[in-house]
């Protein structure tokens, strides 16, 4: 008979997962070892191993459960009330909030996903292209002219995200500028910017 899981099996996952993205993210994926990482957490090498069978299959828990949170956060958004701008204004705000304690993982993410086995990079980049692909169902939404051009709707939508992603290097919680303060201004600029940029570009020329 399988021994019944303990009452805090989650929380100490939980805590190793993000014990892991901070030291992958400060020492590096390579230097990081599981030793390191049992010693930082207070906790036995053998426990780390109860949850995973080696460095790799970490790493993939740390992103895979950070992306599929941000597309599970996109799909409630995207299944919200409102006008299409409301919409992209909550998406924005939802994934500031979740960018709150993420800076980590974002970095681990950018330095070390390629470092993974072809299929785990593959698992992970289909979590980043179903995020996108929400968040550019939004933006089409707002600028149905650009449905079907990719040479806009993917910039715009790229654009998007790059306001986020970048956030957490200037934003300062007790500055002037809340996360909603700035959820509203992305948003704004997607919403009021989008158009006049499609016009200017004018109509596609056929060039791939």
């Amino acid at each position: 008979m399988a021994r019944p899981r303990a009452a805090d099996h989650e929380e100490k996952r939980q805590a190793i997962l993000k014990q892991a993205a901070e030291l992958f993210a400060a020492h590096g994926y390579d230097r990081a070892s599981l030793a390191m990482l049992a010693k930082a957490g207070n906790v036995s090498k053998t426990l780390v191993y109860h949850y995973w069978p080696d460095k790799a299959a970490l790493l993939f828990d740390v992103l895979a459960q950070h992306l599929q949170q941000l597309v599970e956060i996109a799909r409630g958004a995207a299944a919200t009330t409102g006008t299409p701008r409301a919409r992209l204004e909550t998406l924005a705000f939802l994934l500031l909030d979740a960018y709150r304690d993420a800076d980590a993982v974002h970095r681990v993410q950018i330095t070390c996903l390629t470092l993974l086995a072809p299929p785990q990079q593959e698992a992970l980049r289909s979590l980043e292209r179903a995020l996108v692909a929400e968040a550019a169902a939004m933006v089409a939404d707002l600028h149905p002219g650009l449905a079907e051009d990719r040479r806009l709707l993917k910039p715009l939508t790229m654009s998007f995200f790059a306001m986020l992603n970048w956030h957490h290097l200037w934003h300062r919680e007790q500055g002037p500028l809340s996360r909603e303060d700035y959820a509203r201004m992305v948003a704004a600029l997607i919403a009021e910017g989008g158009g006049p940029a499609a016009r200017a570009l004018g109509p596609p020329s056929g060039l791939a």
